[in-house]
C-alpha cells in the first residue's frame, strides 16, 4: 500500500446531538471534558450508567456549540440515543441517529484527503498510536487510497488493544479494566454520570479484578503460523496448565505471520508469563500488553 496508507469502510453508528443545551448536557454525561473541544475537535469517551458500568464507548465530535456527533460500534447507536434521552429532563437537546457512512483514513496524507472529501465531519484521533481520521458522510474513498477489508482491519483493532461493544464491552464492564482510561477520561472536569466508580478505582492505583490483554499463540515451534484464522471461536475460556480459570478470550482474528491474534480479560493474580490454554483444547496461548 502506498506509503503505508489505506482506507477502510468502517462499521460505525452515528448519533446527532443538537440543541442549545447540547454541550452542557453532554458535559454532564460523558467522561471527557467535551466543552474544552474546539469546533471540529473530537475525543474518545465513556457513556456510563450511574453505577459506573459501561453503557457505551464512543467518540464525540463537536461541530459547534449546539451541534455534536457521537459515533460508536455498529448496532449501538440506538443504545446511545436511548441512554442519553433517559436523563434528558427539561433539557433542550435532541439525539437522533444519523445515516452517515464512515470511512477511515490511516497513514500519512490523511489531512489533505479529508479536506477534499466533502465529509460532514472529520473525526480524529482514531486510536492511540495510529495516524489518521474518520470521515463521516464521505461518499467515496479518496483517490489513491487502497481499500483495506474490514475483516483485515479487525486485526488492527485487536493489536491496538481497542475493545468492541458486544465483545469486550458490555453492561458488566468498568472502564478501569480496559486500559483506556488515560485517553477516555478527564479527571479535571466537573461531575458526570458514573464518575464515582472511575475516580475511586483511579485513586486506588487502578486495582481491578481483571484486565484487558492481548492474546496470541504460544507455540514456540512455529506450527500453524501460516494459518489465516483462529482455530476456535471467541468467546473462549482460558485456563492455566492445571485447569484453573484464568480469564476469557473475547475476540480473535487471523493475522498473516502470526496465525491469529486476540483480546481477552485475564484475572488478577495470573502470572503474566503463565502457561495458558484455551479451555478444552491443547491450544497454548500467551498474554501480552496491548498495543502489540
Amino acid at each position: 500500500m502506498s506509503e503505508g496508507r489505506y482506507a477502510v469502510r468502517l462499521d460505525r453508528d452515528v448519533v446527532s446531538g443538537r440543541g442549545p443545551d447540547a454541550g452542557s448536557y453532554l458535559q454532564g454525561q460523558l467522561s471527557q471534558d467535551v466543552t474544552a473541544l474546539p469546533d471540529g475537535g473530537s475525543a474518545w469517551s465513556w457513556l456510563l450508567a450511574p453505577t459506573g458500568k459501561v453503557d457505551a464507548l464512543l467518540r464525540v465530535t463537536r461541530l459547534s456549540a449546539e451541534d455534536w456527533l457521537l459515533d460508536t460500534d455498529a448496532g449501538w447507536g440506538p443504545v446511545v440515543a436511548a441512554r442519553l434521552d433517559r436523563f434528558r429532563l427539561r433539557t433542550k437537546v435532541d439525539f437522533v441517529p444519523r445515516d452517515l457512512a464512515v470511512i477511515g483514513l490511516r497513514g500519512p496524507g490523511w489531512e489533505e484527503a479529508a479536506a477534499s472529501s466533502g465529509a460532514a465531519a472529520v473525526a480524529s484521533p482514531p486510536w492511540p498510536g495510529i495516524t489518521g481520521a474518520d470521515l463521516m458522510g464521505a461518499e467515496a474513498l479518496p483517490a489513491g487510497w487502497p481499500e483495506l477489508a474490514l475483516s483485515t482491519y479487525e486485526v488492527v483493532r485487536i493489536r491496538a488493544g481497542i475493545p468492541r461493544m458486544g465483545a469486550e464491552l458490555d453492561e458488566r464492564t468498568i472502564p478501569g479494566e480496559t486500559g483506556l482510561v488515560a485517553f477516555t477520561v478527564s479527571f479535571t472536569k466537573g461531575c458526570y454520570t458514573g464518575q464515582e466508580l472511575v475516580a475511586r478505582i483511579d485513586s486506588r492505583g487502578g486495582n481491578v479484578a481483571r484486565r484487558l490483554r492481548g492474546i496470541r499463540p504460544a507455540d514456540p515451534t512455529g506450527a500453524g503460523i501460516a494459518s489465516v484464522a483462529a482455530p476456535f471461536e471467541a468467546p473462549a475460556d482460558l485456563v492455566t496448565a492445571d485447569g484453573t480459570p484464568a480469564g476469557v478470550l473475547t475476540s480473535a482474528a487471523g493475522a498473516t505471520g502470526e496465525g491469529w491474534v486476540g483480546l481477552g480479560y485475564i484475572r488478577r493474580g495470573v502470572d503474566p508469563d503463565a502457561d495458558l490454554h484455551v479451555a478444552g483444547s491443547d491450544i497454548r496461548v500467551q498474554q501480552v500488553e496491548p498495543p502489540f
